[in-house]
């Protein structure tokens, strides 16, 4: 199997996590990608040009991360990180789409602040850090929940928080303590150490 990725990526990020988590990264053959660089873009299998993309060994290709994440969740290896069914589930994967969202306004709010002036939108930037900032929360009201074993929820929040820090800084921790420690803790696991990108330990 082949995994594009870009190490800055989130989404990529996850992909990979739950790969070490589960015991089958040594089946993953990893392409970086450089989304900056037209060739390098055009190389990605995706058709839409994104990260992460798992190309299987029979030609299939598996796109967006959630997907991509629940095939490597169901290859034999170390116990699973989505739990099959019941409430369970449902509080892993809605943690995930929560997470997943909150990065994507991240994603959004540093783009519309790196854009050339004339281009930039202070309204659409406002709005995207606003919904960052009810997502976090309502992550740090729930924060007692996220107690217990490591699922996909856990792998999404920590990429999340990691790269919503290593954009806009620290000062998400001020106000919501209880998440700011889990993340310390979740940080410190080898998956997270070997996957994150130089930038974000120097930030």
């Amino acid at each position: 199997m082949k995994l594009w990725y870009s190490p800055r990526s989130p989404y990529a990020r996850k992909c990979r996590i739950v790969a070490i988590e589960r015991g089958v990264a040594d089946r993953l053959e990893l392409v970086t990608a450089d989304l900056a660089d037209p060739k390098s873009a055009q190389a990605i299998p995706n058709p839409l040009g994104k990260v992460p993309a798992l190309l299987l060994d029979d030609g299939t290709l598996i796109i967006d991360s959630p997907l991509i994440a629940e095939h490597l969740d169901q290859m034999p290896g170390l116990p699973n990180l989505v739990p099959m069914e019941g409430p369970a589930r449902r509080h892993a994967t809605q943690l995930e789409a929560i997470a997943d969202g909150i990065c994507d306004a991240v994603v959004l709010a540093n783009l519309e602040r790196n854009r050339r002036d004339g281009e930039r939108s202070e309204t659409v930037k406002t709005q995207q850090l606003a919904k960052v900032e009810r997502g976090l929360d309502l992550l740090e009201r729930d924060a007692a929940r996220l107690d217990g074993p490591v699922t996909i929820g856990h792998i999404a929040l920590g990429c999340m928080l990691g790269y919503h820090e290593f954009r806009f800084g620290r000062d998400w921790r001020r106000t919501r303590p209880r998440l700011a420690a889990w993340y310390d803790a979740f940080a410190r696991r080898p998956s997270m150490q070997e996957t994150m990108p130089p930038e974000m330990k120097s930030a």
